[in-house]
This record gives structure tokens, sequence and C-alpha cells, in this order.
């Protein structure tokens, strides 16, 4: 997949035919994990996310692939803004109500607490990556990717054991801060 990726880079369209049957799968597995928490009816389904993705990622042919796991990173960051854009224009079209929900898995927070906004997980993750980037990335890649803790880590070139502890003191600081918001 990784060489497919830097053909891909360096223009070579069939290298993109055959790459996107193995990725396929796996930007489902992305998008159904990113859309897990929206509501019932939501006009955006998994289906049209990995095709709004797909259509973003193929015009970004110069990013230097490093491998599979930065691919798949790169897709479920543009899947997380793509939700993101939709329920900050649904939100301005019905004047401040009726935002879209995403949960967090239950270690971010208690299960006795609702579910989020996805707008206030996105403004909460922004405001962590002011303070510590790796630590916002972590959850990017873990919670909305649903990259592995060693995927994870080699995306972001730390060992599994910082990815976890990032991981732990992030969802803290997110659920005291989605809950301070309430």
């Amino acid at each position: 997949m990784t060489g497919l990726l830097l053909a891909w880079r360096d223009g070579d369209q069939d290298a993109l035919s055959r790459l996107m049957p193995q990725v396929e799968r796996e930007l489902h597995r992305i998008a159904r994990r990113c859309m897990a928490g929206e509501r019932k009816g939501h006009s955006l389904q998994a289906t049209a996310l990995v095709n709004e993705a797909y259509l973003r990622l193929i015009d970004i042919r110069l990013v230097d692939w490093e491998n599979r796991a930065h691919f798949l990173a790169m897709a479920a960051r543009l899947m997380r803004r793509i939700l993101v854009d939709s329920a900050r224009a649904k939100r301005y079209q019905k004047r401040g109500g009726g935002g879209v929900r995403v949960t967090l898995d239950d270690a971010v927070l208690p299960a006795d607490e609702p579910s989020p906004d996805v707008i206030a997980l996105d403004d909460a993750l922004e405001a962590l990556a002011a303070i510590d980037e790796r630590r916002s990335r972590v959850i990017e890649l873990r919670y909305f990717g649903g990259l592995t803790v060693e995927e994870t880590a080699l995306v972001m070139k730390v060992s599994p054991d910082t990815v976890v502890r990032d991981a732990r003191l992030a969802k803290a600081w997110l659920a005291r801060e989605l809950t301070a918001g309430r």
C-alpha cells in the first residue's frame, strides 16, 4: 500500500485505481466509527462521508505518504473536518439549535453523561491542541481514525506507552472541558 501511495503522489493514476479497492474497506471503517454517534437520519451517511473524503484525498498529491497508518490518519482528520463543517452549517441554518451529536468512548466521559455535541468536541480538541498538540492528535487518531495504539505510535513517531499515557491524560482533560461547558 505504501508503494501505491508514493506512486500516486508522483502522479501515477493507475496506482490510484489499484489503491482505492485496498483502502475502501478501511475508509468505510473510519467513516462508520466517525458516524457512530450521529443522530439517526443524519443527512450524511457513512458512504457519503467516504466519498467526500475521497474527493478531498485525491487532491492531496504532494503529501509525503509514509505508510498505511499515515494515510488512514489523514483520512480520519478529513472525515472529522467534514462532519464538523456539516454540523456548523446545520447549526448556522437553525440559528444555534439542532447540533449534531457524537458519543465519545466510555473512557472519555462517564457512562451516565449525555454525549457531547460534535462542534463542542471539535472546539475542545482545538483548545487541547493549543496546549498540547500531540495529545490532541492522539485522540483524533484513536477516536476518529480508529487506529490501534501501535498504528498511532507509528504515525506519531512515539512509543506505544506514550500513546496510552497521552490518551489517558487527553481523555481526562476533554471530559473536564466537555462537562464544564454544559
